[in-house]
């Protein structure tokens, strides 16, 4: 392949750096979001905690990603610094400033609002101290049977080096002393803590009203002596090493991408530490001691006033039954016309179907394969599979279908961050069951998300489309906001199946009309269309752009929405994450507004709507953010939406009603600062709960039209 579109040179009329968010503090700010989502008593309890939750586990992915690439680059001495004018040294300086303090006020949180919440709602954390005379007989039982048979004390002295510590595993450092000997130096150990063992544990026999949790380090905190016997145990502390978990493959080098992506994951088990969490208490001279075995300077340590890795209380809120501390569950729609699985096809071929995820079900899309996959007219499907759930039926659907006799072809991304080993997986299976599998590009990830079925009919052979904003994932579809379009429009069917043959093939010069593709298409394309809202701006025409992206980072695009801005273009960018443009800025960017949605759903789909005044307005929705790496290093899809019913129910059913939204929206300010502004009147506005008092308004229309039926 090598017509592939290469980033656009810099500017020559260079903006100041004060034009530009940095994309690291930008992603902090949004973690920050994430954490005063947990912070709002607003939100059912065990909902709050699963926010705290993901706030622990949005940093981990920061450190293992991006703090190490920081890292990586002051080691290098690659100094380089990014349109923000801040170079790696003050950036690491400032996320460790602004870490510390989201740190601090997580665990504010946890320990002065949800745990005080949780007992008021008979759910009780506990510590050593505060157990019952049966809790403890209890966990001294579970911890004989369940817990002491798995552990291996290490010790740490001349005979036995220090071990070779697991990326992201609870450990606990102990430091005891043997009465036999002269006082002296305590000795150091190491508890690792297997990953089978549960982090959070449920204590059996206390209140029947009242559910008491421990720690698993609080439990082995208690029990250390057992494990040193002849030992006095002075002190311990519970730790957790991040490493750099970031994947070194030169594709073009690698003959068997499978087997070097299995072997580069075991690599990253024992990638460089780039971040220490350890309980607060621990004596310098020992904490010293750790870090130089670890090979960590200390401004990567993170000191816990509490219990290490938050991330683990997902699984109280998992295993917690207890509907009335979480949000009202509410029966997700399908619109009648796809409620039949026998009728999808034709259904498909009278008209275009546009599904908003959650509120419309995931379900005729699992559909829409299963019945491919049985249906004897089908001949072939083919499909692009980046993240999907470990239990997926959308896979079984196309291993059921190679099973009989059907062409089929699946594009996974084995490099699909943190899903790679699952992937693979799911790879072999596939391979085993007869499926084509594929692994897309050279250099490229393949992230666009499309299902092409190929059918025989009577007029001949006909080609349905599922083009998608989110991925092919039954589990996440029920949390994240995304867009599913039906369609067996010949063009746009073209279209898909040259994408599906670039994938799989050799094709140089791959040539799109309908679809924005990249590397291709998609980032000129979308520059164009900018561009052109500027020119009818300056020619007194109506000019007005909508996204709606997770993230805003590409430095071109901004510039030319600086210039759209300038000309009087009205700009409404709802972008949920990281974003680097500064909004209502005099003279650059005062008709520009930014605000980052955050509630009981994780915005996820990608719309984009330009006037375009004089011709019809330009409607788009896809699997692109507006990132360098969507925009030149993966292959993303992005499609148009012509159908009129379509087209008015995405800018006055879904942007508008985003743009309305007065309770979950924060406003992005020229100082970086993310503030909530009041409703203009009325009572405060949620464009998710009208999405989900619209899904089961419509739902319970559709029970009565087939009870009248």
């Amino acid at each position: 392949m090598e017509t592939i579109a290469k980033s656009p040179p810099e500017q020559q009329n260079e903006r100041p750096q004060a034009a530009y968010f940095n994309r690291e503090l930008s992603w902090l700010a949004f973690n920050r979001r994430v954490l005063e989502q947990a912070c709002d008593s607003g939100y059912p309890v065990l909902e709050r905690l699963r926010f705290l939750s993901f706030v622990s586990s949005n940093l981990d992915e920061f450190y293992e990603i991006r703090v190490a690439g920081l890292i990586q680059q002051v080691e290098s001495e690659v100094l380089q610094v990014g349109p923000d004018g801040l170079g790696p040294k003050e950036q690491l300086r400032r996320i460790h400033n602004i870490v510390t303090s989201l740190i601090h006020d997580q665990y504010d949180c946890w320990l002065n609002a949800l745990v005080p919440a949780l007992r008021d709602a008979d759910l009780e954390f506990k510590n050593a101290e505060e157990l019952t005379i049966e809790e403890t007989a209890w966990i001294n039982s579970y911890f004989e049977e369940q817990v002491y048979p798995v552990l291996t004390p290490l010790a740490i002295d001349p005979a036995h080096p220090f071990p070779q510590l697991g990326n992201k595993t609870l450990n606990i450092l102990v430091l005891i002393e043997d009465p036999s000997l002269a006082s002296g130096k305590p000795l150091i150990a190491i508890i690792p803590v297997p990953r089978i063992l549960p982090r959070v544990v449920f204590v059996n026999g206390t209140d029947e009203q009242q559910q008491t949790c421990i720690f698993l380090s609080d439990i082995l905190k208690i029990f250390a002596e057992k494990l040193f016997p002849g030992h006095r145990v002075l002190s311990s502390y519970a730790f957790r090493i991040t490493r750099n978990s970031n994947l070194y493959i030169d594709d073009e080098e690698v003959e068997n991408l499978l087997q070097t992506i299995e072997e580069e994951l075991h690599k990253l088990r024992k990638g460089a530490a780039v971040r220490l969490e350890i309980e607060a208490g621990i004596e310098q001279p020992f904490l010293d001691e750790l870090l130089d075995d670890i090979g960590l300077s200390s401004e990567h340590v993170y000191r816990i006033e509490g219990p290490i890795n938050l991330w683990r209380l997902m699984s109280v809120y998992e295993l917690i039954d207890r509907p009335d501390l979480k949000f009202r569950p509410f029966i997700h729609y399908v619109p009648p016309p796809l409620a039949r699985p026998d009728e999808l096809f034709s259904q498909i071929a009278e008209q275009d179907f546009l599904l908003h995820h959650p509120y419309d079900s995931f379900t005729p899309i699992v559909d829409f394969v299963q019945q491919a996959a049985h249906d004897p007219q089908v001949l072939a499907i083919k499909l692009t599979l980046y993240r999907t759930s470990d239990d997926s039926p959308i896979v079984m659907a196309l291993m059921d279908a190679a099973r009989n006799g059907k062409q089929v072809t699946a594009l996974i991304e084995l490099k699909a961050r943190f899903d790679e080993a699952q992937n693979i997986e799911w790879a072999r299976q596939l391979e085993d069951a007869g499926v084509h599998v594929v692994y897309g590009l050279v250099g490229l990830k393949t992230h666009c998300k499309c299902c092409l079925v190929v059918r025989r009919e009577t007029e001949g052979l006909k080609r349905y489309v599922h083009l998608g904003t989110g991925n092919y994932h039954p589990n996440t579809a029920r949390l994240y906001t995304d867009l599913s379009f039906f369609t067996c429009d010949p063009e746009t069917a073209r279209e898909v199946a040259e994408v599906f043959n670039t994938l799989t093939g050799f094709a140089r010069s791959p040539t799109f009309k309908r679809l924005l593709v990249a590397p291709y298409t998609l980032h000129s394309t979308l520059q164009k269309y900018i561009l052109t809202e500027a020119r009818n701006a300056r020619q007194g025409l109506p000019a007005r752009i909508i996204v709606k992206a997770n993230s805003l980072l590409d430095k071109e695009t901004i510039d030319n929405l600086y210039a759209a801005s300038q000309a009087g273009v009205e700009i409404e960018l709802i972008i949920r994450g990281i974003c680097c443009l500064v909004p209502g800025v005099k003279g650059l960017s005062e008709n520009i507004r930014i605000r980052s949605i955050l509630g009981r759903h994780l915005e996820h789909s990608r719309i984009f709507y330009f006037e375009n005044s004089g011709d019809e307005s330009i409607i788009l929705a896809g699997s692109a953010d507006w990132m360098p790496r969507n925009f030149y290093r993966r292959i993303e899809v992005i499609f148009p939406i012509d159908c009129p019913k379509l087209r008015k129910r995405i800018v006055q059913g879904i942007l508008e009603i985003n743009l309305r939204d007065s309770e979950n929206a924060k406003f992005l300010q020229p100082n970086g600062a993310y503030n909530r502004e009041p409703p203009n009147e009325g009572e405060p506005f949620s464009s998710q709960g009208f999405f989900i008092e619209e899904a089961e308004r419509l739902r319970v229309k559709a029970e009565k039209n087939r009870e009248v039926s």
